[in-house]
């Protein structure tokens, strides 16, 4: 039976990629949490401002639902959700060793972590919060740098899981 031995370079890996994990989620936190606070003092319902024609638009939305505002009766649920992500999440990139994993998960812990603060903070109350979205892309929902976010880390995981990268830095299971 084979002995698994880390070296002292694997094990300095580890930290590294949970910090980058943790710097790309704060990023991502970070710029919605200022983009969301722009939107809420600048934007008006239903007062969309144009950038590029009626393409793209900044479009002020409270959304008490998930994405395309599905399930929209049951915000306390999603908060849950997202607060099992997060814990996921940290607890996966506690044992990282893969930069495009970090980054993946960074993009989706940040994006969360937007999320949820709109859910615990804003109205109407504590669980139940309406998510602030303003970004109108065509026929798109409007949404926001969180969910971009979870979506863009989404997409990067689903690709790095097709490839066969492994979480932990191997390639199809093998060092």
């Amino acid at each position: 039976m084979m002995e698994c031995v880390s070296t002292d370079q694997e094990v300095a890996i580890a930290p590294i990629r949970l910090s980058r994990l943790l710097l790309v989620a704060g990023a991502v936190l970070a710029a919605d949490l200022a983009t969301k606070i722009a939107a809420v003092a600048y934007l008006k319902p239903g007062d969309p401002v144009s950038i590029i024609g009626d393409v793209v638009t900044l479009t002020l939305v409270r959304n008490p639902g998930a994405a395309f505002s599905m399930a929209t009766g049951m915000t306390w649920v999603l908060t849950l959700i997202a607060i099992g992500v997060v814990i996921g999440v940290v607890r996966m990139g506690s044992k990282l060793r893969s930069l495009p994993w970090a980054i993946g998960l960074g993009l989706v812990l940040g994006g969360a972590l937007g999320n949820l603060t709109d859910r615990i903070f804003r109205a109407p109350g504590i669980m139940e919060g309406h998510v602030v979205d303003f970004f109108a892309v065509g026929w798109w929902p409007v949404f926001n740098i969180a969910d971009s976010g979870i979506v863009c880390g989404a997409i990067l995981l689903v690709g790095l899981t097709f490839l066969g990268i492994e979480p932990d830095g191997t390639r199809g299971g093998h060092k």
